[in-house]
């Protein structure tokens, strides 16, 4: 049996509403509830579903950024206690590495791509030849190791999303989390950074968890898929399987809002199911 690296258990976050007045009974709003999620060493799991769904916090919550009001998350067999200082969780940071949504928000203006791509390597306490680690990960995600120098406004936007993905990378991180990393890209290059995302795959045995509402994106790299409705998980699988024949009406509904470019393209089974 494939072995799991990352595992939560009935993973639930809840935010406590301001208070109108002062003797107001205090309410809460759920984000996540009852979250059960397996990612298997290797493999490339999706989280999809509309704005608002839980997507951003389970991910949170994995990642030890956010604190789950009740449920655990363990990684790499490790508890993940998101009140830890950040030193308890240094052997964490060391393990996965994230790339944000917006290329334009992520990247340091003032830093050099250099020393933005090559800050975990200091910060983890990395030994060795840091710059040339920098310079070999900048050609690995398709750029040039001369561009050290220069500085994020320099680049386009698909440039500055593979400078966030190698600084995700410098460090040889065995989980990478990606969230809604493709969807401030053109098609050209989303799909360029998907092939990328395939080549490390294969390349490395990295782990990926995908977060989007694109569900083309997550069909052509993800092998499982979640999909999650309103804080909870309401269906999950094989990719294949829950996106040709999904069980759920929800699934069903967000599949039929995708438009198909090509008319011969098949659609969901429709039939059966809650």
């Amino acid at each position: 049996m494939s072995d799991v690296l990352v595992s939560a258990r009935r993973l639930t976050r809840r935010h406590a509403l301001p208070k109108t007045t002062l003797f107001e009974r205090r309410t809460y709003t759920t984000a996540l509830e009852d979250a059960d999620v397996d990612v298997t060493a290797g493999s490339a799991l999706g989280i999809i579903g509309e704005s608002g769904s839980g997507k951003s916090t389970l991910v949170r919550l994995l990642l030890g950024l956010d604190a789950p009001t009740s449920g655990t998350v363990e990684v790499d067999g490790r508890a993940v206690e998101a009140t830890a200082s950040a030193r308890s969780l240094h052997w964490l940071r060391r393990l996965t590495g994230v790339v944000f949504q917006d290329p334009y928000a992520s990247l340091d203006p003032r830093m050099s791509v250099g020393r933005i791509v090559g800050e975990p390597l200091w910060a983890l306490g990395i030994e060795g030849d840091r710059r040339a680690r920098v310079r070999e990960v900048l050609e690995q995600v398709g750029l040039e190791a001369g561009m050290t120098e220069r500085f994020p406004h320099e680049f386009s936007g698909g440039q500055r999303q593979r400078i966030a993905l190698a600084r995700a990378l410098v460090h040889r991180p065995r989980l990478l989390v990606g969230d809604e990393p493709l969807s401030a890209l053109d098609v050209t290059v989303r799909a360029q950074i998907l092939a990328l995302l395939a080549d490390l795959r294969r390349a490395d045995d990295l782990t990926l968890v995908m977060v989007s509402h694109d569900i083309g994106v997550v069909q052509s790299i993800c092998d499982e898929v979640l999909v999650m409705k309103d804080g909870r998980i309401v269906e999950e699988g094989p990719t294949e399987k829950v996106l040709q024949q999904p069980q759920v009406a929800y699934t069903r509904r967000l599949l039929a809002s995708v438009p198909t470019i090509d008319p011969h393209a098949g659609r969901p089974d429709v039939g059966g199911g809650r």
